[in-house]
């Protein structure tokens, strides 16, 4: 569609996206950025005109242009991490230079930011129930509601408006961080570089990004240039009791220099011997190096490239009757060995990324971004196997059973005091006794017994009953991204993009130590026969140190997407729409051939690919610059990730049946006050999330059937159609009640259900075919994954002699536990003989499938600092202890899967302390974080 205007005798053609104020007379208006503590200058800033479409970042020196301003009365604003935003009002009437602007920097956010991002790579391991706290949104925002879900809610696991991390997208450079496998991004991969993330672009929610048509839950791009880093230095070191308990960091910074070069590098170290949770060791060292050249004034390039390997002992979920004889620094998983803590679940990422971006300046108001990024490594997770190692023959020769070691666990089921009171007719208190004092005095993993067992076998020519081996994802991920922003004119601004990107994803399981033995049998102790083997191409296979075994496959992904944006910027009325597209191809290539599934296992699979799509709107009205109404609408089709593709990857090429797209359905309301005063704002939203799909893993006994051999079973669970609904409000506001005491309140009190029954179906390598379970009964329980409301009250002084502290009140409630849907299929009224349970009684049975609700809890964390000037450099300090009155909390859990039929639920939560209760994590009693820093 074309208009035509007539202007001043001049006939013009636009597209209809374009407005029809070309007419007016525009000029420019430049200046600079200073820090007005410093008065050095501040690149990066980003500098806007409000109510149109322009917008530009100030240079290395601080310079800014805005070029083609209307002339008119103009409100400029000015926005910077760790800086406080500043709005100036100005009237264009000629070419303008409004000097220097200077800022003020946010020293609370600095120092808060230089605490929180090192907590969260801990935080962030999906092997603690899935979940995923947002300590790592450290975005420009000065929303009240999000800096206290970072800072203070995140610590229980709170998830703004019920999203995991796979919902939000982290971008360094304008490129994704986000992972294929889980799509969730690893914020190991860049821990520890603190002082080069504090350029960053924040959009919450489904408003517009600069940078990607962006994720429900937001997106967050870390901008990574030398020539963005203020010039100087600093070195910092801290001590904590949370992940890890030192740390030492140091950054330089040269900014541009006359001959057009930046560098920047940073380098740090943390490490804990031992954090809050018991033998949770952690060692990171982290190295960055930018280098950017100016070609001219239109065109820079800039190589970043950062490692940031971390290698950290895990800590386990407990029982009750764990953590009343334990505690909650109680972690299984590791022993003292030689005196010194060893634990047996490390998890290594060692993953370097090296990015080339070309930015170029095509005119006044038209950019473009071109990056390329290779990301390459390993991440691996350690354990212990105790199966294989030895063969039993029958009388032809033939091996029929696989002989191994026992389980190692000290929390195993079998050596806690419960397991000797299963039975009421054989009740053996002594047994009881001595598995009690034996737990509480020692109950750690006991490295010499392991030894011991091995050596004992080589000397009589056996194999290793123990080993300590990795599972490892050896990933090679090329990405390509070019993004365009546009000022079409002074009220419309278009964005778009294309990005490709390329996996080939090694998986496989490699020998990490045999523990003191000769070798170890590579066979699949709960298999007889040729299903036994893991690898029918190698059949009874030893393996030693550093050798490959169980398992060995590649998992390839291609991605190619785009979108358009458009964003109008009005005087009463903002607006955007924006579509996404994308293609999507996996596929699956195993080097072995599993006994297991000797016709799906070796080989290609077939291509699982999806086309999708995505939209999104919103609008703004400015009744008057203090009041502010809101209204976002999107549609989402969301491809299944790479983990829940393939019903079970490492053994069989088998995809997902009838595997299709996720369907999103969101919208929002809000509205945003803003005045010398007060400032704040209220959000109330809404989502639907359909066809999701989710896999988990597990032992389960007491599944229906015909013969005895298929009641128990590892099986893979995999349940489609499964539909969430997300619904509530969220807010935050402050109030400056001097100029140096402010009151803030901020909370969120949503209702995340299951809207639908889902179907479930199994696979195993004991079943011969796929086993059907129907509909699981999920309707109307609750998701989990932190609490569902929680709310703050919190007071914060700053002193103009620049030093602060914080005290924040924080309330929790309405988390749940993590249901097992298996439990709420038919299945749970069937005997194992495939009939009717006779004795099932209703009633009781809505008490077992209950769902448990945690106990709500209430916070109370403490946060401050102090900065001095000296001469012309900066010593600062900076404190916090979270949960202060020490209290005691549980952020999640789930119930185990173990016993899947009514009488054998009914007859484990009889007891006292049920053998398979439900495992939980527990929160941390009181813990600090304290550092201090030198600018220079």
């Amino acid at each position: 569609m074309a208009l035509k205007i007539n202007c001043g005798g001049r006939l013009l053609i636009l597209l209809s996206f374009y407005s029809l104020s070309l007419c007016a007379q525009n000029f420019s208006v430049r200046g600079r950025t200073i820090d007005e503590r410093t008065n050095l200058p501040i690149s990066g800033v980003t500098v806007s005109s409000e109510g149109t479409s322009i917008l530009v970042l100030s240079d290395s020196d601080g310079a800014f242009v805005l070029n083609e301003i209307p002339e008119g009365e103009h409100i400029l604003e000015f926005t910077k991490n760790s800086f406080f935003s500043k709005r100036l009002p100005v009237l264009v009437q000629a070419e303008l230079d409004i000097g220097n602007v200077y800022l003020e920097p946010d020293l609370v956010s600095v120092q808060q930011q230089t605490a929180i991002i090192n907590l969260s790579d801990h935080d962030l391991d999906e092997e603690s129930g899935g979940f995923s706290n947002i300590s790592g949104l450290l975005q420009s925002s000065r929303d009240v509601f999000l800096n206290a879900a970072a800072f203070d809610f995140s610590s229980s696991f709170f998830r703004p408006r019920g999203y995991n991390s796979e919902y939000s997208e982290v971008m360094i450079n304008g490129i994704s961080m986000n992972k294929f496998f889980s799509g969730r991004p690893l914020w190991s991969n860049w821990g520890g570089l603190n002082d080069v993330q504090r350029n960053q672009e924040f959009s919450n929610g489904l408003t517009p990004s600069e940078v990607s048509f962006g994720k429900l839950a937001g997106t967050t791009n870390i901008i990574m240039r030398a020539s963005h880093n203020s010039p100087g230095g600093k070195v910092s070191i801290a001590m904590a009791n949370r992940s890890y308990t030192g740390r030492l960091m140091g950054s330089y910074h040269t900014g541009l220099n006359a001959k057009g070069w930046a560098f920047s590098f940073s380098a740090a170290r943390r490490f804990a011997e031992e954090s809050y949770v018991q033998g949770s060791t952690y060692e990171s060292n982290s190295f960055f190096a930018s280098v950017e050249k100016r070609l001219n004034p239109d065109h820079s390039l800039n190589f970043t490239g950062f490692f940031t390997p971390v290698k950290r002992g895990k800590s386990s979920p407990n029982t009750r009757e764990v953590f009343d004889l334990k505690g909650n620094k109680y972690n299984s998983y590791w022993g003292y060995q030689n005196g010194e803590i060893r634990n047996s679940r490390i998890q290594r990422v060692e993953e370097p990324v090296l990015m080339l971006n070309h930015y170029w300046n095509i005119s006044p108001g038209t950019n473009l971004n071109t990056g390329i990024s290779y990301q390459f490594g390993r991440v691996g997770n350690s354990r212990i196997d105790y199966g294989g190692s030895r063969l039993f023959f029958n009388s032809q020769g033939e091996d029929i059973f696989i002989g191994g070691g026992t389980n190692p666990d000290p929390a195993y089921y079998q050596k806690l005091p419960s397991y000797f009171l299963r039975s009421e007719d054989r009740l053996d208190y002594r047994s009881v006794y001595l598995a009690q004092q034996d737990f509480l005095k020692n109950g750690q993993l006991n490295w010499e017994e392991l030894y011991a067992a091995n050596l004992n076998q080589a000397q009589n020519g056996g194999n290793s009953l123990y080993v300590l081996y990795e599972d490892i994802n050896d990933d090679q991920l090329v990405s390509f991204n070019t993004l365009l922003r546009k000022e079409l004119n002074a009220r419309w601004v278009l964005n778009s993009g294309l990005n490709f990107r390329s996996l080939k994803s090694e998986n496989f399981a490699q020998v990490e130590s045999l523990l003191g033995g000769t070798a170890f049998l590579d066979v699949d102790s709960f298999s007889e026969g040729s299903k036994a083997q893991n690898d029918l191409l190698n059949p009874n296979r030893l393996v030693g140190e550093g050798d490959k075994f169980k398992y060995h496959y590649d998992l390839l992904a291609k991605d190619l997407g785009s979108f358009v944006q458009f964003q109008y910027f009005g005087k009463k009325w903002e607006f955007y729409t924006a579509v996404e597209g994308s293609y999507l191809i996996y596929q699956r290539n195993s080097f072995y051939q599993n006994g297991n599934f000797p016709d799906t296992s070796l080989g290609k699979s077939e291509e699982p690919d999806f086309l999708s799509y995505s939209l999104k709107g919103g609008l703004n009205y400015k009744l008057s610059g203090r009041h502010i109404f809101s209204a976002n609408l999107g549609y989402f089709r969301k491809p299944p990730t790479l983990r829940n593709s393939f019903s079970n990857a490492r053994q069989n090429n088998k995809v997902v049946k009838d595997l299709t797209q996720e369907k999103i359905e969101i919208a929002d309301l809000g509205y945003v006050y803003r005045s010398p005063k007060l400032k704040g704002r209220i959000t109330a939203f809404y989502a639907e999330f359909k066809d999701v799909t989710e896999l988990s893993f597990y032992f389960a006994d007491g599944l229906s059937g015909s013969g005895r051999d298929s009641t128990t079973a590892f099986v893979q669970e995999v349940m489609t159609g499964i539909e969430k609904r997300h619904i509530g409000i969220e807010f935050g506001w402050e109030f400056q009640v001097t100029t140096t005491l402010k009151v803030k309140t901020a909370g969120s009190f949503g209702e995340y259900v299951y809207n639908r029954n889902p179907s479930i179906y199994l696979t195993s390598d004991d079943f011969t075919e796929d086993r059907e379970m129907g509909r699981a009964s999920l309707k109307n329980y609750r998701v989990p994954g932190g609490p569902q409301h929680v709310a703050q009250i919190g007071l914060e002084y700053r002193d103009p002699e620049y030093w602060w502290i914080g005290v924040s009140g924080n309330y929790f409630s309405h988390a749940f536990l993590d249901i097992a849907p298996l439990l709420r299929t038919s299945n749970f009224l069937t005997d194992n003989d495939g009939l009717p349970i006779n004795d099932y009684d209703l009633e009781t049975a809505k008490q077992l499938l209950k769902q448990e609700k945690f106990d709500d809890y209430f916070l109370v964390n403490m946060v401050g600092g102090k900065s001095w000037r000296i001469k012309d450099k900066y010593l600062g300090f900076f404190a916090s202890i979270n949960n202060l009155l020490e209290v005691s909390y549980i952020t999640g859990g789930y119930e185990q899967s173990r016993n899947v039929n009514y009488s054998l639920l009914k007859e484990d939560k009889e007891r006292d302390h049920p053998l398979f209760g439900n495992k939980y994590w527990f929160g941390p009693g009181t813990t600090y974080y304290a550092h201090v820093y030198f600018r220079f």
